[in-house]
């Protein structure tokens, strides 16, 4: 039976850390904008007149066409893996994601180029936000519809691992183009190594689409005999799931804001109002990207033994609550107290983070689990972590003090408490409680 059991689990691990792989890559690709956004971005694709904090807020706001794509590329794939299979669609995603960051990392500046640059930018940026909201219903499908029922949450959970490990080769690209060249070498080409070096996701997702089984329909119960695909999963699940859907991207607003506070604002914030270097920033999002990463993994497993809503609301009231403490350890200037702002933060996002690909595929029937998990999960995205950062610019802009910060990361956590727990209400058959 034991030897039955490890041989049932080796597709399984195999199917997790190849779409935990291809998670990490799209991830990566999608993060390197973000801290080019906050580092580079400003001064390369914009008049040089304009004043920085307008520069910056620019930059934030091509940040933010990526997740306004997001919706839609959740829509648009999630279509293709209800009915074309979670392997296609996921395997499209990733070559659309790797070609255009790499086109990215060969546009001209501003100077060159004059308003034209920053238009290729945003339309760049807006590829990148339909292949990552395709990317992450794929990955996280393939991974747990592979896996032994029992261990849906743990197996769910190295997809989310892509992320920080995305952040991880993000920043690595980052600190080691800048360690290599001088300033203003790298401010003209070094940092456009990081996305042209992107296209080797082309070549993960062909390993996939060649290697990568695509998961079988389970035997259904004869009084659970599932009907046949619809030939618009989109508008089923919005007949019959739209409160979930709804429910779902509320439940992933704190996530979002919290973490991409942590890894794109709180990076701008040090090194332009508190004057901390570049390299101390990226080093703490490192280290608290890869404490985040046995956490994620840990509180996936834990939610398969003690139910996702428990896990996922601890994870919204500790977030909340150190939303508080995470701009006073910076503001210390201290690279140790930064750190520990950073890397708790992370790890109390993974406690919400870790159970949500199980949760959320355990909210929809299988015909339309694609587009309802991924439609959720994006609109979540684009009310959260999209314009996070545009949004803490402004309030410390305007009331010149971080505690405004605060006040907004712990109201998203609110939010996302009361979705869950209404979630929970709704679905007590679906979600584990």
């Amino acid at each position: 039976m034991a030897s039955q059991q490890a041989e049932s689990s080796k597709p399984s691990t195999k199917v997790a850390v190849m779409a935990s792989a291809g998670a990490a890559v799209e991830w990566y690709d999608f993060f390197i904008y973000g801290t080019a956004a906050a580092l580079v971005f400003p001064k390369l694709f914009f008049p040089p007149e304009l004043p920085l904090f307008v520069a910056q807020i620019a930059a934030f706001s091509t940040f933010a066409v990526g997740f306004i794509a997001r919706p839609i590329g959740g829509l648009l794939f999630g279509h293709l893996g209800d009915l074309h299979g979670r392997k296609n669609a996921l395997v499209l995603a990733m070559m659309l994601m790797g070609a255009a960051t790499t086109i990215i990392g060969l546009l001209p500046s501003y100077a060159a180029a004059g308003v034209l640059a920053p238009l290729a930018l945003v339309a760049m940026r807006f590829i990148q936000g339909l292949a990552v909201g395709g990317q992450w219903g794929g990955a996280a499908l393939l991974a747990i519809e592979s896996a032994p029922a029992n261990k849906q949450g743990y197996y769910g959970s190295f997809v989310q691992v892509g992320v920080p490990l995305g952040v991880v080769l993000a920043n690595t690209a980052f600190l080691i183009s800048s360690a290599l060249v001088s300033p203003d070498q790298f401010l003209v080409w070094g940092w456009r190594i990081g996305f042209v070096i992107s296209i080797a996701l082309i070549f993960i997702g062909l390993y996939i689409h060649w290697r990568v089984e695509e998961p079988q329909h389970e035997a259904a119960p004869v009084a659970k005999v599932e009907t046949a695909k619809p030939s618009s999963p989109l508008f089923a699940v919005l007949r019959g799931h739209w409160r979930e859907v709804l429910l779902a991207g509320g439940a992933f607003i704190a996530n979002n804001v919290c973490f991409y506070i942590a890894i794109t604002y709180a990076v701008a914030y040090g090194t332009t109002t508190m004057g901390l270097s570049r390299e101390t920033m990226l080093a703490a999002v490192m280290i608290g990207s890869v404490a985040m990463i046995p956490a994620l993994i840990l509180c996936g497993a834990l939610s398969d033994r003690f139910g996702r809503r428990g896990i996922f609301m601890l994870g919204a009231i500790l977030s909340g609550a150190w939303a508080f403490a995470v701009f006073p350890l910076i503001d210390s200037q201290s690279p140790v107290a930064v750190t520990v702002a950073i890397a708790v933060a992370l790890i109390f996002v993974a406690f919400m983070y870790g159970p949500q690909a199980a949760l959320f595929a355990e909210l929809f029937p299988r015909e339309v689990r694609y587009s309802g998990a991924s439609l959720g999960y994006q609109i979540g995205t684009l009310a959260g972590g999209g314009f996070a950062p545009i949004i803490a610019t402004a309030l410390f802009a305007h009331y010149q003090t971080t505690l405004s910060i605060s006040v907004y990361l712990a109201a998203t956590c609110v939010v996302s408490l009361v979705c869950i727990i209404l979630l929970g209400r709704m679905n007590r058959g679906a979600v584990h409680a």
